[in-house]
């Protein structure tokens, strides 16, 4: 085995730990946009009003050579209640196990009571801490930031997040705050990415913390919660994965605006970043147009598929028997799915989860060898033939696999081939081969009609 080789074959096992760097704050002071500033791209949800971000949500960064997980989180804010209490529950989660603090106020309003609340519970959490002094957009504003002294959390750090204005030598301060044995989380290529997807309020959030047996994502009545993207490491049948819980998509993204529009485009590069996506569904109310939107989202991106019906403890018998013909009639398009019958508040057939992923995953990994794809369409066209058109029948006269994840075929026919025909052999590739949970790609290339010679 060459150098080369055992590099690489190490570094897709582990990449070994990283600091993590949480970004906290009350509400409204630009953390979001800090993050984006820092990772260099807009991955975090900006609105202008406060309480967008509510889950800690990491995104990967590195500066100087050095690689880091960047943590934003939801504004913190001294005795909230409801969902607020939920959102500052997840910031001093952060806090308290992140390796550097970036703690970031408000440079033209100055400190708080809330900001000054919020220090005592740094100050418990014996982490560094830097203070960030954001929308100091001139050095006219830096004369002002001296009075962020008396926070006792050292120097202040005059940034603007939206203009880029210190961001580098902030960036430089935080490396150099890394410690050298870091605490975060480890960085691998292992655990298989599942996007957790649906429309809003089927207890998406709600699975995702039963799942991991703790409070990740922020769990409200409210339709909405979820902004960001939340990765979440967990544990499920023996087996480490990777679970993204995402926005739950009201609209199409062309139809709609402002924190809806963003958390619509980060909610599809979750499902184009998974590999396998988990579509939840209320078994409690019937299946909507918004679900149905959803499912031709997932696999239109190609990706393995599983059906969770969420709420299973709210059905009763004449629910069952209607839901089961709403099946039949609705999701026909995505009968090859797996499906399971589970309740995130009672945990009902949870662990079924993992099966069903495996399975759905195995179906988007198959490939049939050419030699057995082609002696199986020869045979299924000898018994079922095309349609004749135009006085003749066309024939596939090549199979082969192009691809997998998902599996994509390409048929050589000696002419065009009629749409129901290619839903039949997509159907009868399902029923001898399997392929479940996972969608087919089926292109046809016709034979070019040969040009007669001219005399």
């Amino acid at each position: 085995m060459t150098d080369e080789a055992t590099w690489a074959e190490l570094d897709e096992v582990e990449r070994g730990p990283v600091p993590t760097v949480a970004v906290v704050g009350r509400p409204n002071v630009g953390k979001s946009t800090l993050v984006n500033r820092i990772l260099g791209r807009r991955a975090a949800v900006v609105q202008d009003e406060p309480g967008v971000t509510r889950d800690r949500v990491a995104y990967d960064a590195e500066w100087a050579g050095r690689d880091f997980s960047l943590v934003d989180t939801g504004g913190w804010a001294p005795d909230a209640e409801g969902m607020a209490a939920a959102v500052a529950t997840q910031a001093e989660l952060a806090m308290s196990t992140a390796d550097v603090v970036v703690f970031v106020v408000d440079g033209t309003v100055g400190a708080t009571d809330a900001d000054a609340a919020a220090v005592r519970i740094l100050h418990r959490a014996k982490k560094p801490v830097l203070l960030v002094a954001n929308k100091v957009d001139s050095t006219r504003q830096e004369a002002d930031v001296a009075d962020l002294w008396r926070l006792g959390l050292g120097e202040p750090h005059p940034v603007s997040a939206l203009h880029g204005r210190g961001a580098g030598d902030l960036l430089d301060e935080i490396v150099w705050s890394f410690p050298e044995q870091p605490t975060g989380r480890l960085k691998e290529s292992g655990p298989r990415r599942v996007a957790l997807i649906g429309r809003p309020n089927v207890g998406k959030s709600s699975l995702l913390n039963r799942i991991a047996g703790q409070a990740r994502a922020v769990v409200d009545e409210v339709a909405g919660t979820t902004v960001d993207p939340v990765d979440s490491q967990v544990e499920l049948d023996g087996e480490t994965w990777v679970f993204v819980d995402t926005a739950g998509l009201r609209k199409r993204v062309k139809f709609a605006a402002g924190t809806e529009y963003y958390a619509s485009l980060r909610t599809g590069a979750a499902v184009e970043a998974a590999e396998v996506a988990i579509v939840l569904l209320d078994a409690s109310e019937p299946i909507s147009e918004q679900d149905q939107r959803v499912l031709t989202q997932v696999v239109e991106s190609g990706r393995a598929l599983v059906l969770a019906f969420n709420k299973w403890d709210l059905v009763d018998d004449d629910r069952r028997y209607f839901l089961e013909k709403e099946i039949d009639r609705e999701l026909a398009q995505v009968s090859w799915a797996p499906r399971v019958n589970v309740s995130a508040v009672t945990g009902r057939s949870v662990s079924k989860l993992a099966p069903a992923l495996r399975e759905a995953l195995d179906g988007w990994d198959q490939r049939i060898a050419t030699g057995e794809l082609n002696q199986w369409i020869s045979a299924l066209q000898q018994a079922r033939p095309h349609p004749v058109r135009g006085g003749k029948a066309p024939k596939v006269l090549f199979a082969t696999q192009a691809d997998i994840e998902p599996p994509r075929f390409v048929l050589f026919t000696s002419g065009r081939f009629d749409k129901q025909y290619l839903k039949y052999v997509q159907r009868r590739l399902r029923e001898d081969f399997g392929f479940r949970g996972s969608p087919i790609d089926l292109a046809v290339k016709p034979r070019e009609p040969r040009k007669k010679a001219r005399r």
